[in-house]
């Protein structure tokens, strides 16, 4: 099987509940790469603000962003992070501290997210948050370096092609921009 890039950094983003955790997870084992869970960066006022249903402005964001762009540096030979990555301005902030970073859009509706987040149990974003999470979303398809795939199909397909678009190995069943 051939080998993984040596920048192989990704991002997986999209709205709360289209699985970037589950299929970043996925991802950084068939890389051999690390993962980086965003959320666990966020600091423990925006973490209030989310479990209280206050959606997080740009202010908000700022610091967790230069966090997470301080750590896509520290992993040059290559990482996976999960993050929503709902603006472009965003995305442009992690790009400029790793180039070359590829981002994995995982697209659902906004009904199916709404499904999923309230399936879950214990995590800081209640469903409450979602809609606002599509007002802030900027569609990422028209950059490059981004992969779009329907959240919605099954999670080894989604690992697969992923994996396969990394390594340069396959085409992928899914839009590519």
């Amino acid at each position: 099987m051939p080998e993984t890039p040596e920048n192989a950094s990704l991002v997986v983003m999209g709205v709360a509940g289209c699985g970037k955790s589950s299929l970043g997870q996925r991802c950084a084992l068939a890389l051999g790469i690390p993962l980086l869970e965003g959320d666990d960066f966020h600091s423990d006022a925006n973490v209030g603000k989310m479990r209280s249903g206050t959606p997080l402005s740009d202010d908000d964001r700022a610091a967790w962003l230069d966090t997470l762009a301080a750590h896509l540096q520290a992993h040059p030979q290559g990482v996976v992070l999960t993050c929503s990555a709902l603006k472009q301005r965003y995305r442009d902030r992690l790009r400029a501290a790793a180039p070359g970073l590829r981002f994995v859009f995982l697209d659902l509706t906004q009904a199916q997210a709404r499904e999923r987040v309230a399936a879950r149990s214990a995590h800081l974003f209640p469903v409450s948050l979602v809609a606002s999470q599509f007002a802030t979303l900027e569609d990422p398809s028209a950059e490059p370096g981004v992969l779009r795939l329907d959240a919605t199909r099954a999670l080894d397909a989604l690992t697969n092609d992923v994996v396969r678009w990394v390594r340069g190995t396959a085409p992928v069943s899914s839009a590519e921009a």
